[in-house]
C-alpha cells in the first residue's frame, strides 16, 4: 500500500477512494488516522476487524458474521485489510451502488468461492445474521422467517430452486434486483449504527 505505515494517506489512494466511495477527503483522513492508531502497521488483520464489529454489537455476537465480511473483502487471501480495502468494505456494507453492493453480496454468500452460491452456504451466512439480531428483536420477525432456517428456505423459494440446485452470480444479482424482499431477507442491514460508532470513535 505505499507509504501505509505514514501519517498521511498518498494521493493516488485519496483519489482512488473518492471517486470509487460516496467519502470526502476529510472524512477520509479522519478515518485513516484512526484506523492508524488501532492498527499502526497499516494493516487489519481477522481478528482484528472480529474485534471491531464486537465493538459495533455488543448485545450480539457477530464473530461468524464479521469472519464472512472480512473473507468477502480480503480480496488477495493474505489474511490482513489494508486501508483501501477496510474502506471498500465498509462503503458497501453500509451505503454503495445497488451492482457493487450485490456483486459483494454474492461474494459474502458464495463461502467457498466456487462461482455458485449453494442453500448450504446461505443458511451459514444467514445463521451469522442470526448471531447479530439481539433475541428481543428476534421475536418481532413474521413467523416465517423468524430462525435462520425459515430464512434460508425463503429466499431459496424466492430462486425457486430445488434442495441442491446452485444459483450462479449473475442469476443472484437479477433476481435480487428483481424482487426488493429477497434484498431485505439476504441483508444484515444496520449500517446506522455502523456509522454512529464511527463517528463516536472519530471524535
Amino acid at each position: 500500500m505505499g507509504n501505509s505505515k505514514s501519517g498521511a494517506l498518498s494521493k493516488e489512494i485519496l483519489e482512488d477512494l473518492k471517486s470509487s466511495t460516496k467519502y470526502t477527503e476529510a472524512e477520509l483522513c479522519v478515518w485513516y488516522q484512526s484506523f492508524l492508531k488501532e492498527c499502526p502497521t497499516g494493516r487489519i488483520t481477522k481478528e482484528q476487524f472480529e474485534g471491531i464489529y464486537a465493538s459495533f454489537f455488543p448485545d450480539a455476537d457477530p464473530t461468524e458474521y464479521a469472519r464472512h465480511v472480512f473473507r468477502s473483502f480480503d480480496t488477495n487471501a493474505d489474511g490482513q485489510l489494508d486501508f483501501k480495502e477496510y474502506i471498500v468494505a465498509l462503503h458497501l456494507t453500509s451505503g454503495g451502488k445497488t451492482l457493487q453492493k450485490l456483486e459483494w453480496a454474492f461474494a459474502l454468500y458464495d463461502v467457498d468461492g466456487n462461482g455458485t452460491i449453494s442453500k448450504n452456504e446461505i443458511q451459514e451466512i444467514v445463521k451469522s445474521i442470526f448471531n447479530m439480531i439481539p433475541d428481543e428483536d428476534q421475536m418481532d420477525l413474521p413467523e416465517d422467517e423468524n430462525t435462520p432456517d425459515k430464512r434460508a428456505d425463503k429466499i431459496w423459494d424466492f430462486f425457486g430452486k430445488k434442495e441442491n440446485d446452485k444459483i450462479a452470480e449473475g442469476e443472484f444479482i437479477q433476481g435480487v434486483m428483481d424482487n426488493k424482499e429477497i434484498l431485505r431477507l439476504i441483508q444484515f442491514d444496520e449500517p446506522q449504527k455502523i456509522k454512529d460508532k464511527l463517528k463516536e470513535k472519530n471524535q
